[in-house]
């Protein structure tokens, strides 16, 4: 009974794995490279053009950071969203920026220190987890980053474990509509909102709510709870 069931799984799992778009090939070998110009990806990230960085305060408002919190800022980037946070979470709160990139946590490490940001910590994350302390974290934070995961269900679960009980995922991400979404975008982004709706659900999460975002086009922003 059950070995059999366990073979019939084990026969689908690569099948349902290979029927999944995949993430484009190299999509993270920038932030990996050993040589990167973080002023070049500040130019490119934290210009108008860019909704979430037009949409950033409200973003932040609609997150309900409490006083106090542990926000878990994952994949951060240049660090647009960490000083923001680190505001929201207050002196006694607790800012935990994680990116794959070591150049990135450097320069939001910079940031901190110079904006006089004490709450705020960073640490170098991988391709499998986001190296956060089990069990700390209220609100953990993903924007335009989920598409970045190779191994989506190993990130899921190493963000699960970091919140506590009835902790909050905001997830972030670019629409993927045929005929709608632009074209670069269809072929960055491997999976559209109702793909990733299931798969952090799959992963433990259960969907709070879509917030709505005004000046959000592209853009969508889910809460989860764990």
């Amino acid at each position: 009974g059950a070995q059999a069931a366990g073979l019939a799984l084990a026969a689908c799992a690569p099948q349902r794995q290979e029927t999944r778009t995949p993430v484009p090939e190299g999509i993270n070998d920038a932030f990996l490279a050993k040589e990167i110009d973080v002023d070049e990806f500040v130019a490119r990230w934290e210009l108008e053009s860019r909704e979430v960085y037009v949409a950033r305060h409200d973003i932040v408002a609609a997150m309900q950071v409490e006083p106090g919190d542990t926000v878990a800022d994952i994949g951060a980037g240049t660090g647009l969203f960490t000083s923001l946070l680190s505001e929201a979470a207050g002196p006694g709160g607790r800012v935990i920026a994680v990116d794959i990139s070591e150049a990135f946590v450097a320069r939001v490490a910079d940031r901190a220190e110079r904006e006089g940001l004490t709450n705020v910590e960073t640490r170098v994350s991988n391709e499998r987890s986001a190296e956060l302390p089990a069990g700390e974290v209220d609100v953990a934070f993903l924007c335009d980053v989920y598409h970045h995961f190779e191994f989506h269900e190993d990130m899921l679960r190493s963000i699960r474990r970091a919140l506590k009980p009835g902790g909050r995922l905001v997830v972030i991400d670019f629409e993927r509509i045929p005929g709608v979404t632009r074209e670069f975008l269809m072929g960055h982004v491997r999976a559209g909102k109702d793909v990733v709706l299931a798969e952090v659900r799959d992963a433990g999460f259960e969907l709070v709510e879509e917030v709505d975002v005004a000046g959000f086009r592209e853009n969508y922003f889910l809460r989860f709870e764990r």
